[in-house]
């Protein structure tokens, strides 16, 4: 079984619609609207096998060395194969190259992010200045991150991990 890893295109939205589909009602995964998905779409990355999308994820940047691992799934009849590994180390290389220096996440996969670095985090650093900078974001992936209030518990009671690339 060969994966391959591309760029998302508008076409691959009803794929990652279905993901989200299957894993959201299980509160793996957060729901989001169709529209945001299009209007994200250059976020998000596909795995494919024989040209049918079996995994995606997304790299949502949220200040100069800070972004986001969000919307992370794959095909159940797909795990357990690598497509996973291969859609998170395509997301970190994205990330190193536009110059992000951490990525977080919200999982409940803990071992599975564990393996590519990440670590739980419980204290958010940032430089004062970024952290009011950040208060302004309407984002609830950036109250996560933050640990505001608002989002305490979080929504899902996943846990927060962070790598430092």
């Amino acid at each position: 079984m060969t994966v391959s890893i591309r760029s998302a295109r508008t076409a691959d939205v009803p794929a990652i619609r279905r993901f989200l589909d299957f894993y959201a009602p299980k509160r793996v995964l957060l729901d989001k609207p169709t529209v945001t998905l299009y209007e994200d779409v250059q976020e998000f990355m596909v795995a494919e096998i024989d040209g049918v999308v079996v995994g995606c994820g997304a790299l949502h940047v949220l200040w100069a060395d800070l972004a986001e691992v969000r919307t992370l799934a794959v095909d159940p009849e797909c795990q357990h194969n690598g497509v996973g590994h291969q859609l998170l180390e395509a997301l970190i290389a994205r990330a190193r190259a536009v110059g992000v220096e951490r990525v977080f996440c919200l999982t409940f996969e803990v071992e599975f992010f564990a393996a590519h670095g990440f670590k739980q985090f419980s204290e958010t650093r940032l430089e004062p200045g970024v952290y009011e900078e950040l208060l302004r974001s309407y984002d609830e992936g950036v109250a996560e991150f933050l640990g505001l209030e608002r989002v305490k518990p979080n929504i899902l009671g996943n846990t927060r991990m962070l790598l430092d690339l």
